[in-house]
C-alpha cells in the first residue's frame, strides 16, 4: 500500500508503540499523581493527542509496504 522499506516500517511501529507508552503514563500520572487540574488537563489533552497519532502510524504500518 505504501512504498516504504520493511526497517522503516519496523521503526514507525516502534515509535507507535512509544506513543502508546507515553500515552499511558500521561494518563496514569493525570489521573492519581498530580493533583494540580490545569496541570492534570494537560496531561491529559497530550496525552490523546500522542494516542491519536500512534493510532495513526499504526494505519501506515498495517497498511504493508509494496516491497517484497
Amino acid at each position: 500500500m505504501f512504498n516504504i522499506s520493511r526497517m522503516d516500517l519496523m521503526w514507525v511501529s516502534f515509535y507507535s508503540l512509544g506513543l502508546m507508552l507515553l500515552a499511558m503514563t500521561l494518563i496514569y500520572l493525570a489521573r492519581f499523581k498530580v493533583k494540580n487540574k490545569v496541570l492534570s488537563t494537560v496531561f491529559t489533552i497530550s496525552a490523546y493527542l500522542s494516542l491519536i497519532i500512534s493510532g495513526l502510524l499504526m494505519v501506515v504500518v498495517l497498511g504493508g509496504s509494496n516491497h517484497a
